[in-house]
């Protein structure tokens, strides 16, 4: 009586033509949209088409939000400024005292609260983002004592300060 079925031979040449034409074949890479990089997101909406609540926007709540939310912009951008003028300034204390997690996190929540739900998916996807921002800062500018910053971790450090002030800039334009 002759065995009818696969040998483990030919069942691994199966297997490895199957994988390879997996790995060969061209498939679509799927990216979300920040900036001018990725595929068009659905979450992250135009400003100018950003539905406000204008009564809820002229709370007093929001509009100290709004304020501390604009002047961690300012912030962000001074730091770049000190780094401009001292490459070496030790900014570490000022990011902990200006991005007080939990602090930054209501004030952005609150003024969210004037957004209706659309625009509030993508202003929540700018909220993640500056947060992250904040946390590859903190990480950036952890240094050795007395050891001077390199020209490339300088860079990396002014990158994700300007990378956050276009954040909380793109996050204020759909408070306007």
């Amino acid at each position: 009586m002759a065995q009818e079925g696969t040998t483990r031979s030919q069942f691994l040449q199966h297997s490895l033509a199957a994988a390879a034409s997996f790995a060969v074949l061209p498939q679509s890479a799927n990216a979300a949209k920040y900036g001018g990089f990725g595929a068009g997101s659905p979450e992250v909406l135009d400003p100018a088409t950003a539905e406000v609540d204008a009564e809820i926007l002229a709370s007093d709540a929001v509009q100290k939000a709004l304020s501390n939310v604009k002047a961690y912009a300012t912030s962000a951008q001074a730091m770049l400024d000190t780094l401009a003028a001292d490459p070496q300034a030790d900014i570490g204390s000022k990011i902990r005292k200006d991005f007080e997690f939990s602090q930054l996190r209501a004030d952005m929540n609150t003024l969210n609260s004037a957004f209706d739900e659309d625009t509030q998916r993508g202003t929540d996807r700018l909220i993640r983002i500056i947060l992250q921002d904040i946390t590859e800062l903190e990480t950036a500018n952890r240094q050795k004592a007395g050891v001077a910053r390199s020209e490339r971790r300088l860079d990396i450090m002014k990158g994700k300060l300007a990378k956050l002030s276009k954040a909380f800039g793109d996050y204020l334009a759909f408070a306007k």
